[in-house]
């Protein structure tokens, strides 16, 4: 049987495939996930170690000297995933006021937009990007929580900046480098681990999806997760193209909402208690919006990569002139 030929055929689809096949197990029998030992910790549990064994792996292929490129390429992108969610919303906020339109909020606005999913980012660039794509990933991390949200809604003073917290995050891709850059052998040896994480990575993420949250966040979920897409791409590829003259793909593959953003809406709340009784409402949408763009951005991706181009596609057309 040809299943992996079968799997790469489908755009991200080393992504795309693993993610649902998780969802789908975890919504009709979330109990074989829960059975304990290394079951539980591979199929459920381990997308924080895959992704840091995958940060690894990237490390190890970034020479110290091109390290800016990796930091310069996260900061772009970083910058305009963060005013994707940040203008729509003082437009929002100033036209309709806090109980938005068409029933988005600004805060579920904030809340989606301005979180991006990493694991998806990383999957989606070890098949389209390079190394660099990938290390990006070392700022994009700063998204991937309320950090950045809280500053848009004007609550930084309440944010204390977790420096530890970043350094955790980047660790293992400092490692990586270290590593890389002081044996040649170490680096070919790594190689391998970017594109052997991914559907461990993607059936981990997939494991945390629940289905369901679709018919509770209803249309103005969906319509949130659209949004997000959408509203984020209006930024993040031009700023790809335009502004790191790069094909545009990174900038498509950040156009997701993280998991972890559905915990945000509260904790917004707690911060900004006049914001309590939209919490629920919120909550449901954000989780919707998730599910959403993780089916939307692997297809917008692949468009964009198509289109524009990716080191994937320039490796292959090399291939086949050698040959």
């Amino acid at each position: 049987m040809k299943i992996l030929k079968t799997v790469q055929k489908i755009p991200g689809g080393l992504m795309v495939v693993p993610l649902f096949l998780g969802a789908i197990v975890n919504l009709i029998c979330p109990q074989v996930l829960a059975i304990g030992g290394m079951t539980t910790a591979t199929f459920r549990d381990g997308a924080s170690a895959f992704i840091g064994a995958s940060l690894m792996c990237v490390g190890s292929q970034i020479t110290v000297t091109k390290i800016g490129e990796p930091l310069k390429r996260g900061a772009v992108l970083l910058i305009a995933k963060f005013l994707a969610g940040f203008v729509p919303t003082l437009i929002v906020s100033a036209i309709f006021g806090p109980t938005g339109v068409l029933g988005i909020t600004p805060l579920m606005l904030l809340a989606a937009v301005t979180n991006s999913n990493g694991g998806m980012y990383l999957g989606l660039m070890t098949n389209f990007g390079d190394e660099n794509d990938l290390g990006a990933q070392s700022l994009l991390g700063i998204n991937d929580g309320p950090f950045l949200t809280l500053i848009g809604m004007g609550l930084a003073g309440l944010a204390k900046f977790d420096y530890m917290a970043l350094l955790g995050s980047v660790g293992t891709l400092i490692v990586g480098i270290i590593l890389g850059n002081i044996d040649h052998d170490i680096r070919e040896f790594l190689k391998p681990g970017i594109m052997f994480t991914l559907p461990f990575l993607a059936f981990c993420l997939g494991t945390g999806l629940n289905l369901k949250n679709i018919v509770t966040g209803g249309l103005t979920g969906i319509l949130l997760g659209v949004l997000v897409v959408v509203l984020t791409g209006l930024f993040t590829i031009p700023a790809d193209k335009f502004i790191l003259k790069r094909p545009g793909y990174a900038g498509a593959a950040i156009c997701t909402t993280a998991g972890n953003a559905v915990a945000v809406p509260a904790i917004l709340a707690e911060a900004s208690p006049n914001l309590a009784d939209q919490v629920e409402a919120a909550t449901a949408a954000v989780a919707t919006a998730v599910i959403v763009t993780a089916i939307l951005c692997p297809v917008v991706t692949s468009f964009i990569a198509k289109k524009f181009g990716c080191p994937r596609d320039e490796k292959l057309a090399q291939g086949s002139a050698d040959a």
